[in-house]
């Protein structure tokens, strides 16, 4: 695999997890009721461990986001301008 490919890789990747943290963003402010009372069917919780559980988990989406997208992206395309 040569620099162009993973660039363009991660370039990808990096699109397709900010558009799934920008929709889990717009679902989560806008529509916090529905997906409550549809979780909570499924899973029996109080709206306060909800809200907990959900900023975690856009917290650590967005920490693995920078860690293992946007950084190596960056990092190649540095790579990739240096070697030209």
């Amino acid at each position: 695999m040569d620099i162009a490919t993973l660039t363009t890789f991660f370039m990808w990747c990096t699109i397709f997890n900010v558009g799934l943290l920008s929709f889990w963003s717009i679902i989560f402010i806008f529509a916090p009721d529905f997906v409550f009372k549809k979780h909570s069917k499924w899973f029996p919780m109080s709206r306060e461990t909800y809200n907990v559980a959900s900023y975690s988990f856009l917290g650590i989406f967005k920490i693995f986001l920078i860690i293992f997208n946007i950084v190596p992206y960056l990092a190649l395309l540095m790579i990739g301008s240096a070697s030209q």
